[in-house]
């Protein structure tokens, strides 16, 4: 995994990612050549900036396979998915150039030129993730693995490993101590060992060679007097990557496991820690977007009002009290986006899949967001910020305190529009839901950074163009 921007890449993703620029690049720069001819090609690409332009449509075309999730892992191993996606950020390439040009007509390639690139692309493209995906898939190119555990942790650990196959990191047993004081290897596919008994560190180490292991995950519950530490660092010195289990899972999954967070975590570890600086880069982030974006919707808005107000009777915004920082409450505004007697015989409850108390104009604006623009206002008066965890109601923040964890932990930081949890998982309406979102949470407040920020905020605008998790 490579850390960017205070999150974590797979780096295959990335080589991914940065060989298929280049691909895409030498596909037009190919088809310049066809078109035109060797000499009338190097003249146009050294004299008449064809490189730049080049660049750009490359850029252009990266950026269009971005947002078609075409370096997600679900998306990845599937090749008809990957061929559908590729087309549709061809076709979407092509109506972004068509602007492009239009608006700045010196940056034009040709069409010619674009129509022979394209074609170029589709088929290398498609041969390039074929044979990526064959590589990737080969046991000679996996980081072979042993999970020292057997309880919960490291269950979640290699069940991730194995949904990931991106990563290259393939989990071929674990080890656990047996109360006799021997270490028992055991394989994940009973081949090509079933279980290894060991008593000191030359039999473990011998077993663990024998299957070329290169990395040992710590993923134990309970270290406090079975964690063998001499015998990990013999296996350190000998080569083997020792790596604790709660990292992984980190960086993994981009979240953090609150089952297994302990005090000792929070103290001691880097992050968790917020600057004077970046609280002030926070605040005046929040403030210049927030005012950039309500001078930009101003004109939207009486379309929006009238909508509403059409649609069905009641009040245009909706103000509901939530939880803010350090446990201050606060009034949050949304354009309404249910019947005014939304709760009238059920009281506070969480909005579900299909929720009939929901408008029609009010589905659309859930899904393009635009219910949200009046909270801008709860930023720049300093309730909210840009970027953080969703504020939550007070009639359900005493249930999750009670059922999970470090909740109160989210009102160490100022609540956002968007957030970590809100790109990264659906529209919570359960207990369970909330959990897996505190997770995501964590994970930003103990990273938190203008990177992450500026992150969070472009996959949002890719959520909202893709019209994800709204409810």
């Amino acid at each position: 995994m490579i850390r960017f921007l205070n999150a974590y890449f797979p780096a295959r993703t990335l080589f991914l990612g940065i060989s298929e620029v280049c691909l895409i690049a030498l596909s037009f720069t190919a088809a310049a050549i066809v078109r035109l001819g060797t000499y009338d090609a190097a003249v146009m690409l050294n004299y008449e900036q064809g490189f730049l332009k080049i660049v750009a449509l490359s850029g252009i075309l990266m950026f269009c396979m971005y947002y078609f999730d075409l370096y997600n892992t679900s998306i990845l191993s599937n090749q008809r998915e990957i061929l559908s996606r590729l087309v549709q950020a061809l076709g979407t390439m092509c109506i972004g150039l068509a602007v492009l040009y239009y608006l700045y007509p010196p940056l034009e390639l040709g069409r010619g030129i674009i129509f022979v690139g394209l074609c170029f692309v589709l088929v290398v493209l498609v041969l390039w993730r074929v044979l990526f995906l064959t590589l990737n898939q080969k046991s000679r190119f996996t980081e072979r693995t042993v999970i020292f555990g057997d309880g919960p942790s490291a269950i979640a650990i290699s069940r991730e490993l194995e949904l990931r196959p991106e990563l290259g990191i393939k989990v071929v047993g674990k080890l656990s101590t047996e109360c006799n004081g021997k270490y028992e290897l055991s394989s994940e596919q009973r081949s090509p060992f079933s279980t290894t008994d060991a008593s000191t560190t030359s039999d473990l180490w011998s077993a663990i060679g024998q299957q070329r292991v290169s990395r040992i995950i710590v993923a134990l519950d309970e270290r406090r007097g079975k964690l063998p530490v001499d015998l990990l660092l013999a296996m350190k010195n000998r080569g083997v990557r020792i790596q604790d289990g709660t990292e992984v899972y980190e960086q993994v999954t981009g979240k953090v496991p609150i089952e297994s967070l302990r005090l000792g975590t929070l103290l001691f570890s880097s992050g968790f820690q917020l600057s004077r600086f970046l609280v002030a880069y926070k605040r005046f982030a929040s403030i210049v977007v927030s005012v950039f974006g309500l001078v930009v919707t101003l004109p939207l808005l009486p379309f929006i009002a009238l909508a509403i107000k059409l649609s069905s009777p009641g009040n245009l915004l909706y103000h509901q009290k939530r939880i803010g920082k350090d446990g201050v409450v606060f009034y949050c505004h949304k354009f309404r986006t249910m019947r005014a007697d939304a709760e009238a015989d059920t009281g506070p409850t969480w909005a579900g899949d299909e929720d009939p108390r929901i408008t029609s104009v009010g589905r659309l604006l859930r899904i393009t967001r635009a219910d949200e623009i009046p909270q801008l206002w709860n930023v720049l008066k300093g309730d909210m910020s840009l970027v953080g965890p969703r504020p939550e109601r007070p009639e359900f923040i005493e249930q999750l305190k009670q059922a999970i964890p470090f909740y109160d932990l989210r009102h160490t930081v100022r609540p956002g529009i968007t957030g970590w949890a809100q790109i990264r998982y659906r529209y919570g309406n359960c207990v369970e839901d909330a959990k897996e979102k505190l997770r995501y949470d964590l994970f930003y407040i103990k990273n938190m950074s203008p990177g992450l920020d500026a992150l969070i905020v472009f996959e949002t605008a890719k959520t909202i163009l893709l019209g994800r998790g709204a409810r």
